[in-house]
């Protein structure tokens, strides 16, 4: 029997806690290299389209990775302790991630305002929804015109994924409150099929790309096929026979679901105007790209010692992954609108923007983000000292 505590946390009275699953124990590295790669695909996409027409994909595994990662997260402390401490699980999100975002914004903001020609000129009025998390609504014209294409635009994911946040810990604690996990990961999967079938009606309706593409129903299933590996994966337990089943399935199915991301990457080009096209890859693409991701995300999960997961939990991949790569996406299209009118050469202006992107995280990891985690872990654990490593996960 369960019941909300005093302090708003779900607590477990009469079931005893299970002992940490082993497949959601410990750091997943490999995942971390998996964020490198996600943030380079991005960062091609917007510098060199032609070369990489597919490489706004980065999105779509981000978001997967993210609905994975913070399920992860609220099931390691659910099945520890028997509760979620939502007001503690809140602010380590908001000290992990909104620091950054913040910093990122003032700098283009005050250096547009001292240089407006510059690629960062006129940012003030996007400052305030990138900051606020909502320019996935201000891109679309929630809040009249739209908007899209500035130095803060991709942002946009962000505030899908802190929407996203603010739902999901509290629906997911209400499900195990009921019923146990494994019936609550096919209820998630169930839902994520509802949001595919949303986002068909809405393609049939006639929503305009900037509707589908920035929406934070749109984008649900994506989160949740993420969520719902991580409930599969705390559902099972290591070295069950169902174990040894997703880990024979893990040995092809993760290889071909990553070298069909990979080609996508140069190959497809998500269909931007009305067509029959168009209305195929909007309706079920989003979803399609998301299982694929969960599939790669589940392969390293299940072989870590497999090549795949080998390389990507490599330092050279995973240590950016893990201090970087947030930053790295936050800075990078900043850093290029900022060059195209220095630096008119294509080929000279996208290794110059990656070294500077590269620079620019680092400078925010060091001076912003690990100094204000670290006080805000003091702050919400008084007895942990400095923050965890699985914590910064998410």
């Amino acid at each position: 029997m369960n019941s909300w505590s005093s302090s708003g946390t779900l607590t477990t009275l009469e079931r005893p806690v299970a002992p940490e699953n082993g497949l959601i124990s410990g750091r997943k590295h490999a995942l971390d290299g998996l964020r490198t790669v996600a943030v380079a695909m991005v960062f091609l996409f917007h510098t060199v389209t032609e070369l990489t027409p597919g490489g706004s994909i980065g999105v779509d595994v981000f978001f997967t990775l993210s609905g994975f990662v913070i399920t992860l997260l609220i099931m390691k402390e659910y099945q520890a302790t028997g509760r979620l401490r939502l007001g503690v699980f809140y602010a380590k999100r908001l000290a992990r991630l909104w620091p950054a975002l913040l910093a990122v914004c003032t700098v283009v903001v005050t250096v547009g305002l001292v240089f407006p020609r510059s690629g960062w000129g006129g940012q003030e009025a996007n400052a305030i929804p990138a900051a606020a998390y909502v320019m996935n609504l201000t891109n679309f014209g929630a809040f009249g015109s739209s908007t899209g294409g500035n130095a803060l635009s991709p942002t946009w994911t962000l505030a899908v994924e802190e929407q996203f946040y603010l739902v999901w810990p509290v629906l997911l604690l209400v499900m195990l409150r009921f019923w146990k996990v494994r019936t609550v990961a096919w209820l998630t999967a169930v839902l994520a099929a509802g949001f595919l079938v949303s986002r068909s009606l809405l393609v049939s309706g006639g929503a305009p790309l900037a509707r589908l593409y920035n929406g934070p129903d749109t984008r649900a299933d994506q989160l949740l096929l993420g969520c719902t590996l991580a409930l599969v994966f705390a559902s099972v337990s290591h070295g069950s026979r169902v174990h040894s089943a997703l880990q024979a399935g893990a040995r092809w199915a993760g290889p071909l679901a990553g070298l069909a991301l990979v080609a996508a990457v140069f190959a497809l080009k998500e269909p931007g105007t009305p067509s029959a096209w168009f209305s195929v890859f909007w309706s079920a693409g989003p979803t399609a790209l998301a299982l694929l991701s969960a599939v790669v995300i589940g392969s390293l999960v299940l072989r870590p010692a497999g090549p795949a997961s080998r390389i990507l939990s490599h330092p050279w991949l995973a240590n950016p992954g893990r201090d970087l790569s947030y930053a790295a996406y936050l800075w990078h299209l900043p850093v290029y609108l900022l060059l195209i009118p220095l630096v008119p050469s294509l080929w000279l202006r996208v290794p110059l923007a990656a070294a500077l992107t590269v620079l620019m995280a680092w400078l925010s990891f060091r001076l912003v983000e690990r100094p204000l985690r670290t006080w805000a872990t003091r702050k919400l654990e008084p007895g942990d000292g400095v923050p965890q490593r699985d914590a910064r996960q998410g």
